[in-house]
């Protein structure tokens, strides 16, 4: 951006969103302040030590590298003068509960003879089913993703429309549109996982995002590590950013949790817990949406009533266990899934009929075997992540319950007994999200991809009823992920420059 303001803009809540916003709107000449809530920034993407440990506590995929160097460019600066990328071999494992694996591999040609190896004729699927993943993923980044649109006549522009490929029938779901290529309902259930970092299902998610695939199988899964040493991961990615953050004279006060968001005749009042109060000009909020507008704000303020978030769909919530093990997980590798051979019932748990799922899809996380820095000497960090409906019930019974089902069942699917190996165990879940990230119905990510919240039907970044008031982070567009908020950040950033003009 070439624009430039002196404004004062106080940044409620510094996720990737927040701090993406802050950078942008620093680098143009505004005076910046976030505001967090919690010990640290990073949003979602905290981190947990414990004893030696070092558990990234959400997001742990690197994917998309170009949304990161594209960062750090704008500010003539490359991920590199950070951290280094490790690309992932294999991407990660899969073990399906009736006693099949797979790796799925950095090579192409590696993985296109895995599907031929299920289905007859599957390669060739596989090579045309990524084809027109990388064709939409482009076109989806340059005219829709990276272009902010901030009113309906942006997106309904004749031009864009003609130079879009993306025909109606990926408005469908994504299950009808794997359907076309794939039988085999593993290699359906391989192409499909990545809807899980989009809060989504199968059946719910529009088709368009196949082009996730281009993300997974052909841009590759990485992690990051700080070039001056330490532990890595997602984590060192936040450190990078609030190292840039710094450089750009941006002030960050954590432990700091806003109570009211009023707009004023001159700029806005913004209290803290504390008591304190700011009156800054402009304010970017990156706590969650519904939290911002429902809790921080008068209700004259308020774009959407109670009845609107009651309507929406949310992405799941996550039962989460943070592991210290004694030895290695040779079983396993960085990034390995447990998954159901029909995930109907875990998908419908989440969705249709919420409940804990009684043979759930899982995620397991061993990035001690990648980064020396992230458990002591001969032990092993292992993150474990089951998707489950936002809003369910998860007092301590029910997560003693829950871990215990879930320990066994990693032991069955994969042949490890961790019971007696465990020396560090911390739980997180739908209440925790609530508490700590003020999330609506703890949901770990916020709004949903479904149909009818993609791009121009989530909410928007300005806010139609306050001046001078923007919102930033996974709930609004582009949407969920940390590629995305980063996104988000660039985007609220560049509206409050446009309107300081």
């Amino acid at each position: 951006m070439t624009d430039s303001t002196n404004a004062d803009v106080t940044i409620v809540g510094g996720g990737f969103g927040g701090l993406s916003a802050a950078c942008h709107l620093a680098e143009a000449g505004a005076d910046v302040t976030i505001l967090e809530k919690n010990e640290q920034v990073g949003g979602r993407a905290s981190r947990r030590e414990r004893d030696g440990f070092v558990f990234d506590m959400g997001p742990s995929w690197y994917l998309m590298p170009e949304v990161f160097e594209r960062f750090f460019s704008h500010f003539d600066r490359e991920p590199e003068e950070y951290y280094e990328l490790e690309r992932l071999a294999p991407h990660y494992k899969i073990y399906f509960k009736d006693g099949d694996e797979v790796d799925i591999s950095a090579n192409r040609n590696e993985n296109r003879e895995l599907f031929e190896s299920y289905e007859e004729g599957a390669g060739e699927a596989f090579e045309e089913y990524l084809a027109t993943s990388q064709r939409h993923y482009e076109t989806a980044m340059e005219d829709f993703v990276y272009e902010y649109r901030p009113t309906w006549r942006d997106w309904i522009d004749p031009a864009l429309l003609r130079a879009t490929p993306v025909g109606l029938k990926l408005l469908g779901s994504m299950q009808g549109h794997v359907e076309d290529y794939f039988e085999h309902p593993k290699l359906q259930q391989i192409v499909q996982y990545t809807l899980v970092f989009l809060g989504g299902s199968p059946k719910n998610t529009p088709a368009i995002y196949n082009m996730m695939s281009h993300v997974d199988f052909n841009l590759g899964v990485y992690y990051p590590q700080p070039v001056d040493g330490g532990p890595g991961g997602i984590g060192a990615v936040v450190n990078a950013i609030v190292d840039l953050a710094g450089e750009l004279g941006v002030t960050i006060e954590t432990d700091t949790e806003v109570t009211e968001i009023t707009r004023r005749k001159d700029g806005f009042l913004v209290e803290r817990v504390d008591g304190e109060q700011r009156r800054p000009d402009v304010v970017v909020a990156n706590t969650d949406y519904a939290h911002a507008e429902q809790d921080l704000m008068p209700g004259h303020e308020r774009q959407y009533d109670e009845a609107y978030w009651e309507s929406r769909t949310d992405a799941p919530s996550a039962f989460l266990l943070y592991l210290g093990v004694e030895g290695d997980l040779p079983e396993l590798a960085h990034h390995t899934l447990v998954l159901p051979t029909d995930w109907d019932d875990h998908f419908e748990a989440i969705f249709d009929d919420p409940a804990w799922p009684d043979d759930p899809s899982y995620y397991l996380c061993v990035p001690s075997k990648t980064d020396d820095d992230v458990a002591p000497e001969g032990h092993s960090n292992l993150f474990a992540l089951v998707p489950i409906a936002p809003g369910l019930p998860d007092d301590e019974s029910i997560r003693e319950r829950y871990r215990d089902d879930v320990i066994g069942d990693i032991a069955e699917q994969t042949g490890i007994d961790l019971e007696d190996r465990i020396v560090v165990e911390e739980s997180f879940c739908v209440s925790d999200f609530a508490e700590r990230y003020n999330a609506r119905n703890g949901t770990a990510m916020g709004l949903a991809h479904t149909l009818r919240q993609t791009a121009m039907f989530r909410p928007p970044i300005e806010s139609a009823a306050v001046e001078d008031l923007y919102f930033t982070g996974g709930d609004t567009t582009p949407g969920v992920g940390v590629p995305m908020t980063l996104i988000s950040g660039e985007h609220a950033a560049k509206a409050v420059l446009e309107n300081a003009r």
